[in-house]
Parts: structure tokens; sequence; C-alpha cells
């Protein structure tokens, strides 16, 4: 999918598309089993992002080690902190409230330790748990 005007947020998701091939490949493998062929450009990094967040969490469910996801989760972390507004609530919203979603406690504990302080923080204000 070729996404349309390239703002901030949709050169984020395409900056991570392009770092993070074998996740987005599997992100996108689920974003087409959910939406098909579907594509709202207004709202696609979006659903991208939410879809990440479930492609991490099967990771996690098939004890991926979470330094595989390391350097994934700090350039997040770092375009939380220096990204524009709507990058930033992109992350909050779409991709950190959605992480560890159905994975057991067992495997997300590795996950949640090596999860940056700043995306810890935003899981904090919405969950008002750690997922472990």
């Amino acid at each position: 999918m070729e996404i349309g005007s390239e703002n901030p947020l949709d050169s984020f998701c395409k900056a991570i598309k392009e770092r993070y091939p074998a996740i987005a490949t599997m992100a996108d493998s689920e974003y087409t089993r959910l939406w098909g062929d579907f594509a709202d450009e207004e709202f696609y990094s979006y659903s991208w992002f939410e879809v990440l967040a479930r492609a991490l969490n099967k990771e996690m469910c098939g004890d991926v080690p979470p330094s595989e996801y390391r350097d994934l989760l700090v350039d997040i972390s770092n375009s939380f902190k220096s990204g524009d507004r709507e990058v930033r609530n992109c992350i909050d919203v779409a991709f950190v409230e959605n992480l560890f979603w159905q994975v057991p406690e067992l495997q997300t504990e590795n996950y949640w330790n090596a999860l940056p302080e700043v995306l810890k923080e935003l899981y904090l204000q919405f969950h008002r748990k750690a997922p472990i």
C-alpha cells in the first residue's frame, strides 16, 4: 500500500516499516487479515501501529526474546519523545494501549522489563497497572 501525503505520522510509519521489515511484514499480514485491501489513508498509520502491537504480542506469546525488538522499542520511544502531536498520539493510543493484550503474564515480564520508561508510563496511564 502506498501512503498518500507524507505527513510526519505517515513518514514515521514508513520509516518503521523500512527499518524493521520482519515485524513489519507480520504487521502487514495482520492488517490484511483484519482489513483486507481497505485502506483509509487518514487513519492507515493508526491502524497499522495497532497491528504492529498485535504482531509484537504474537512474538511475546511465541517466546521470542525481547532483545529481538529492543531497537524497535527504543526507536518508538525516541519518536514519542521527539515527535509531533500526531506521532505521539498514535504511539500512545494505537501502539502502547494494544501492547500485552491477551498475552499470558509469564510471557509479558521480560518485555515489560525491556520496555523503555516513557512507553511504560503511557501504558500505566491507560491501563492503571502493569501487565505483570
